[in-house]
């Protein structure tokens, strides 16, 4: 039987509880445990993939297509394993099976309620994805915050489970905040307390306390935070600010809690190897150069709306033992050549991240025509590949009027078009190109080399693809058609040879860069501008 931590939040919301999830998760995978993360989050919606990213921020795509809550992102690159459908549970999702389970009749005419209908649907998915990953641990996170009315049917499942599972296979984690307040600074355990209490009001009484406080807590803060909650005081763990996020299960680790889960649930006194997290947290401390790579979005005052962008730029620098500094630019302030110089001044290389949408489309098209003539190092991707071969056709093609059937009616040059079996959808959930797809690399390209392989795997997320059509005109003015569907339908990545470093994908690379394996393609971004910065430094000498 797989053992299953519930992690719970308290106090306030953005408290840290999805990286305290996965850097626990990170200390059983050093562990050698097989580690399955659920996400159990309470908004209503199916999925996140209708969400607003100015509201909600990125959503994060999964192997098998699913659109998920960025917290699986998370997951994904602390414990460095794929997460699946199963690993996001909504409300939404919830709610729609049990409906149709009765619709179908398969409750026999009985009353619906929340409890058992609800509570055991929850359970059921919970258990079927530690028997799918076949895991000897599954790490569920319960989203938002005790207290919250749209959380009771996730929590009371989770209290269900302990009674039918027995305390050895289970475990409460709860993350809560420890505040400092007054002119002294006091640090204050009474929203702990108070968040505790809640818990237990619904038949739960946390296992361990992860307290997130900005100064060390003193021995007899913890002492008092165990006799009021009722936890052992080393089961208190204190939870500072760190310099990186990934810093944080070497903390942890510091602070006995791996060691305290791992015997908790029976697994015992396991050997752990730290070497290799230990030597990236190094490199990210203590780095020897560094980078500024401007992001041009049309979300990024949102910073978790291009969360696992930054989180791979700053992966690509590791093994360079760079610092990438991430320049934030919203697309939509870039209508002018002028706007760009000034907005780019400075930049050792640029990203034009994924959206949807006519706004800020143009200022994205002037910022890769920048890029492209001033022989900046460039990466598109997604809606980036799409506005690199707009701009592409426009001014090397003289394709004037250029543009996606997406922004405009009937465009003059249509270079970009709708997928044909896009066709007809009109449901916007679920329903784009989603997941894993493969691609074919052609021989000697930047890609290919980049990759060191020419048969590839990437994550999607579109609905508008390059218009065959126009490959070959493209192509005669310079542009590689570097990556395609292995069917040579779609156009899977663009590339122009005569440039340092500009290489465009239709995927999302994102989602798949881990801190112990950065992604080819941003760690050959970080490349190019680390030569780029090393060759301006040169000629100022």
């Amino acid at each position: 039987m797989a053992k299953i931590i519930f992690v719970t939040g308290g106090v306030v919301s953005s408290i840290g509880k999805g990286i305290a999830t996965a850097s626990l998760g990170r200390l059983l995978r050093l562990r050698g445990l097989t580690v399955a993360p659920v996400k159990l989050d309470p908004y209503i919606n199916v999925d996140a993939g209708t969400m607003n990213p100015f509201q909600h921020g990125e959503v994060f795509v999964t192997e098998d297509g699913a659109e998920t809550d960025l917290d699986l992102g998370h997951y994904e690159r602390f414990m460095d394993v794929n997460c699946s459908r199963g690993s996001s549970v909504t409300t939404g999702k919830v709610y729609s099976s049990v409906i149709e389970a009765e619709r179908r009749g398969d409750y026999l005419g009985a009353t619906v309620q929340v409890i058992p209908h609800v509570t055991n649907e929850i359970k059921r998915t919970i258990l079927n994805l530690a028997k799918e990953q076949e895991a000897d641990v599954v790490i569920a996170e319960v989203g938002g915050t005790v207290g919250d009315i749209e959380s009771l049917p996730f929590l009371e499942a989770i209290r269900q489970m302990r009674t039918e599972l027995g305390a050895e296979n289970t475990l409460y984690v709860h993350v809560t905040l420890v505040p400092q307040v007054g002119p002294w600074g006091e640090v204050k355990t009474k929203p702990t307390q108070h968040s505790v209490y809640k818990l237990r009001e619904i038949g739960i009484s946390p296992d361990i306390l992860i307290c997130r406080s900005e100064v060390e807590l003193g021995a007899d803060v913890r002492e008092k935070i165990s006799l009021f909650c009722g936890v052992p005081p080393e089961a208190v763990i204190e939870s500072t600010n760190a310099n990186s996020i990934y810093e944080v299960p070497l903390r942890y680790e510091q602070l006995g809690l791996g060691e305290l889960v791992a015997k908790r649930l029976g697994f015992g006194d396991r050997a752990v190897d730290l070497k290799e997290w230990e030597g990236l947290v190094e490199n990210l401390l203590n780095p020897t150069q560094e980078v500024t790579i401007g992001v041009v979005g049309k979300y990024t005052s949102n910073g978790d709306a291009y969360k696992s962008i930054a989180e791979s730029l700053i992966h690509a620098g590791i093994p360079r033992r760079a610092k990438v500094n991430i320049r934030w630019i919203e697309s939509d302030s870039l209508e002018s050549s002028d706007a760009v110089a000034k907005a780019v001044e400075g930049l050792d290389g640029i990203v034009i991240g994924p959206g949807f949408g006519l706004r800020g489309i143009e200022g994205k098209i002037e910022a890769i025509q920048y890029a492209r003539e001033n022989r900046l190092p460039l990466l598109g991707i997604c809606l980036g590949l799409q506005m690199a071969v707009i701009e592409f056709a426009r001014n090397a093609c003289n394709l004037k009027g250029a543009n996606s059937e997406e922004m405009v009616d009937n465009p003059t040059y249509p270079v970009i078009h709708l997928l044909p079996e896009q066709k007809g959808v009109s449901d916007k959930g679920a329903t784009m190109r989603l997941g894993s797809y493969p691609c074919n690399l052609v021989h000697d390209s930047l890609a290919a080399k980049l990759y060191g392989d020419v048969r590839i795997t990437e994550r999607h997320r579109h609905r508008f693809e390059v218009n065959n059509d126009f490959r070959e005109v493209l192509q005669q003015h310079g542009m590689v058609i570097s990556g395609v569907s292995p069917d040579y339908r779609l156009v899977e990545m663009i590339e122009i040879p005569s440039h340092p470093f500009f290489i465009a994908t239709q995927a999302h690379p994102e989602f798949k860069s881990r801190p112990n394996r950065p992604h080819p393609l941003f760690k050959g971004l970080v490349e190019a501008a680390v030569k780029r910065r090393a060759a301006a430094a040169a000629t100022t000498l």
